[in-house]
């Protein structure tokens, strides 16, 4: 077409653009999303999600329909990439096998334990734990100068292999000596590998320092779950290894709550504030080292995919003659759903007079509240050691907004005293059972993190943990029903919106 038709025609063009409602269009159009996201998240968001967080994420699709579901696609699910699940799964295969062998040569005899902590012993170990095993001797340390010099002078006696990971790993002054030590037993020979969480590393101040001084100590070491889109490492970007760990040749290790770094976290906030951390961890010597180094090596090869080597020397396992029967559990996605959880619950079921829980964050799962319901009810006594304080504004509101209900059970509630945050994570039931690790008792421990944690049945390593809440009674103040019921509306409003945002996962 030429001249005037073609004006005709552009004319006519510009006619029908003109002739359109555009606030119209726009309206319709944003409904239609609208609904079509909402009628899809009945469909996807339900399914294989406890009903909990079905309905959180639901209320918060239904209110922000397009900024509700980015943040679903986000963090609405907890798999794991395929490659990294086949990892993993190659490496459970290996270190089930070793853990089939170590049970013959240690394992405990079940009918030893107490009735129904046997089941528990079971349950754990069809889920990925490693089997009980018997001959283990541990010292707890709840001193946080003290937990890292043990840690370094361990590592001075090393002869073979020194194996390190940690949530949160950092060179600073405090922890310097770790570093020197590592450094020691590198220029002699021995083999130093290190693991921390990636996420968490840029998180904290000292990150590229820290980085810096592995590869000048000699160190190998490797990101665990690196969010790193440009690399092509991505899953969750909130899914976090959060085991703390250390393994010297097989024979010693260290496990428990606290992370290498002062403790002060070195965060503006929490020096302004005075905040420092109050931790357990436990030395192990005997085959349940061995159970750590496990943990470690399927670790380290799925992020690096380096081979794991034999575990098991059995000549040396039958030379420990230690009176602590120790399962290691490690948890989190790729093992049994929510194995620690299950482990836990079915614990708290076998209490018979006490029960003892120190967690940071509490923000218990419907079947750990039914258990420590049942608990009271038939008459067994239950306390619980919280901080006053808190480091984690939604977290430490949705862990209040459980604590009329726990006090209306009859669990008592002692909150630890400022300036100090009670990061321990340990429970016991009744004498000679008792848990201890990195796992709180919450749902991101029990859906989201890759957590670490050791039954033990032993009653002189419950009586070391008495001493410790006995501690923890001197320096905590008890929160009454009373008292709680004062709270002010606005506080009780907080917890209970904290409450319904811990459920989004």
């Amino acid at each position: 077409m030429h001249g005037p038709e073609m004006l005709l025609t552009l004319s006519e063009q510009d006619a029908f653009w003109a002739s359109i409602n555009w606030p119209l269009l726009y309206t319709s159009l944003v409904l239609i999303v609208d609904n079509v996201i909402r009628i899809g998240a009945l469909f996807v968001v339900p399914r294989n999600r406890r009903p909990t967080a079905g309905m959180a994420w639901l209320m918060a699709i239904f209110w922000l329909p397009v900024p509700g579901l980015l943040l679903f696609l986000l963090i609405g699910g907890n798999n794991l990439p395929k490659k990294r699940r086949r990892k993993q799964e190659a490496a459970m295969r290996q270190i089930a096998t070793i853990a089939d062998r170590e049970e013959l040569v240690l394992g405990t005899e079940l009918s030893s334990l107490p009735g129904g902590v046997s089941n528990a012993v079971v349950l754990g170990r069809s889920l990925g734990a490693q089997p009980m095993v018997r001959g283990n001797h541990a010292e707890i340390c709840i001193d946080y100068e003290i937990s890292i010099a043990n840690i370094a002078a361990a590592i001075r006696q090393a002869e073979r292999y020194v194996h390190v990971e940690f949530y949160i790993l950092v060179c600073d002054d405090t922890t310097a000596d770790v570093f020197e030590a590592m450094r020691e037993v590198v220029q002699r020979g021995v083999e130093v590998r290190v693991l921390l969480d990636h996420v968490s590393a840029v998180r904290n101040p000292g990150y590229k320092q820290t980085a810096k001084m592995l590869d000048e100590i000699g160190a190998e070491w490797a990101y665990m779950l690196p969010v790193r889109p440009w690399r092509g490492q991505w899953q969750r970007p909130d899914l976090r290894n959060h085991r703390k760990l250390v393994v010297i040749d097989g024979t010693v290790g260290f496990m428990g709550s606290q992370n290498l770094v002062d403790s002060s976290y070195n965060k503006r906030s929490n020096i302004k504030r005075g905040l420092h951390w109050r931790d357990l961890m436990v030395r192990v010597e005997g085959p349940a080292a061995l159970g750590l180094e496990a943990v470690f090596l399927s670790d380290w090869y799925v992020e690096t995919g380096q081979a794991m080597r034999e575990l098991i020397d059995e000549e040396r396992l039958v030379q420990f003659a230690g009176e602590l029967d120790c399962q290691v559990l490690p948890s989190g996605p790729g093992f049994g759903r929510e194995n620690n959880l299950q482990v836990f619950v079915s614990l708290l079921y076998t209490a018979e007079h006490r029960i003892s829980i120190t967690s940071p964050y509490f923000i218990p799962e419907g079947a750990i509240m039914h258990a420590l319901r049942a608990a009271t009810a038939r008459g067994v006594y239950v306390e619980l050691f919280v901080s006053e304080i808190g480091d984690q504004a939604m977290v430490y509101h949705a862990q209040r907004s459980y604590y009329e209900e726990l006090l209306d059970a009859g669990v008592r509630i002692f909150m630890f005293r400022p300036p100090y945050i009670l990061h321990s994570k340990h429970f016991t039931i009744d004498d000679s059972v008792a848990v201890v690790g990195s796992s709180n008792m919450d749902q991101r421990s029990f859906n989201l993190n890759m957590e670490v944690s050791m039954v033990v049945h032993g009653e002189s390593f419950v009586r070391d943990l008495d001493e410790v809440t006995a501690y923890y009674h001197a320096n905590s103040r008890e929160l009454t029903i009373e008292e709680w019921r004062r709270q002010s509306l606005p506080s009780k409003l907080l917890d209970g919106l904290a409450r319904l945002t811990s459920a989004l996962q």
